[in-house]
């Protein structure tokens, strides 16, 4: 099975080339831009032929200096930024307030209308300086791996670079694909993907299975084999995330020159942060069970629109920036790599489902003292960790074949 990683390598320019940096990334974006007009007003149908026919000589006049595999770059840089706003917009349907009020709850009902391009207004910005380079043509590296040779407007540059640690992914079976240059800061740095052989996870081998529940109170809830639970506190994730917000709130409100320097230093280091936990947490799963687990975890999309989680401020802000998707992305990755699996099964009545009888009841859990009483056959426990368990039998249920595992309302008590 092949898995592509993107290595951040960082260069060493000199003043010199951090100039030629900055010009061709400038000139890149500039065309990207034109482009993106150009495809926009096309109705986003046009492909290579057609930006060929109509574009390239025109790009190619436009800018002179930028080698000619990098003009026909910027129609592939265009068209993957807008097939990524394309399934953005396809997996996060509109949601929208309709005039009706639901009698129960006095609410308004929200509906999910299903988005194409054709919502877009105008078309997409590159804000940012960048420059695509294909592997061969634009940059490769020279001197036993110790340089890279990129392009730049009219010439062709030699930039040291360090990535010692990346040194196993450029191994010969390893292929590289389309890099980026980029800047962070005063640094630079070139993202190239790389492509590796990897071994597939076997079903007949699995030999861990662990359900994993994450929420806001607990960030992680996993539950294995061996019946052993554990929990991952999410209280100074929470704790530190209100303090941004309450930063950001009160340079906001002041609206001075110092204000919105710092609003700009602080732009990104909350996400960076998260990020960063995300990592920690999917590589402590990963090393701890080894290789052969099947990790299970609940579909949460679009869990911050549910009627039932709309509320308080608080709760609705946190919902909307709390990176489930993103602890989901980096754990299946890192599994991959360890062949070992990551199954995504829907969460209906996970939470609900008593896991010793099997009994649906919603009035078993207790959300305010974070129990779960069965009243049938009487199992009490954590209400994060029966969510758990649950996605640890769908786990099981997946392994004798049942491809889609979920639980049905077939018995449900008032």
């Amino acid at each position: 099975m092949q898995q592509t990683l993107t290595a951040k390598i960082r260069l060493y320019p000199t003043n010199e080339q951090i100039v030629s940096f900055k010009a061709i990334t400038k000139e890149y974006q500039r065309l990207c831009n034109i482009v993106s007009q150009w495809y926009f007003d096309g109705h986003f149908n046009a492909n290579q032929k057609v930006f060929q026919k109509d574009m390239y000589r025109y790009l190619r006049n436009e800018s002179p200096n930028l080698n000619s595999q990098m003009v026909q770059s910027t129609y592939r840089t265009v068209k993957a930024r807008y097939d990524t706003v394309r399934t953005q917009l396809y997996q996060c349907p509109y949601r929208y307030d309709t005039e009706v009020i639901d009698e129960k709850t006095g609410r308004h009902i929200w509906k999910s209308v299903p988005r194409t391009l054709d919502w877009l207004w105008k078309p997409i910005h590159f804000k940012r300086p960048q420059a695509d380079y294909v592997h061969g043509s634009n940059y490769s590296f020279v001197k036993n791996r110790t340089m890279i040779s990129l392009n730049v407007l009219g010439k062709r540059i030699k930039v040291p670079f360090k990535a010692d640690y990346l040194a196993y992914l450029f191994s010969a079976n390893a292929k590289l694909g389309t890099a980026k240059l980029v800047q962070l800061k005063k640094h630079w740095f070139l993202h190239v993907p790389v492509t590796i052989e990897v071994s597939e996870w076997k079903q007949l081998r699995n030999q861990h299975i662990v359900g994993i529940d994450r929420g806001l109170r607990q960030i992680m809830t996993i539950y294995d084999e061996k019946g052993k639970t554990k929990f991952f506190n999410g209280k100074q994730v929470a704790h530190r995330r209100k303090k941004y917000a309450y930063l950001r709130k009160r340079l906001q409100s002041a609206n001075t020159k110092s204000a919105k320097r710092h609003l700009k230093r602080l732009a990104g280091r909350e996400n960076r942060w998260m990020e960063d936990v995300n990592h920690r947490l999917s590589k402590t799963l990963v090393q701890h069970y080894g290789a052969n687990t099947l990790f299970v975890l609940e579909d949460l999309t679009n869990v911050s629109f549910d009627e039932k989680n709309q509320g308080a401020r608080d709760r609705n802000r946190d919902l909307h920036s709390w990176s489930f998707y993103d602890l989901q992305v980096k754990l299946t990755y890192k599994s991959q790599a360890n062949q070992s699996q990551v199954l995504i099964v829907s969460a209906k009545y996970t939470s609900q489902r008593c896991p010793k009888c099997g009994q649906i009841c919603k009035e078993n859990r207790n959300h305010a003292l974070h129990r779960y009483d069965c009243a049938y056959c009487g199992f009490k426990t954590n209400d994060d960790r029966v969510g758990a368990m649950n996605l640890y039998e769908l786990g099981k249920q997946y392994l004798t074949g049942n491809e889609h595992p979920k639980f049905e309302l077939n018995n449900v008590t008032d």
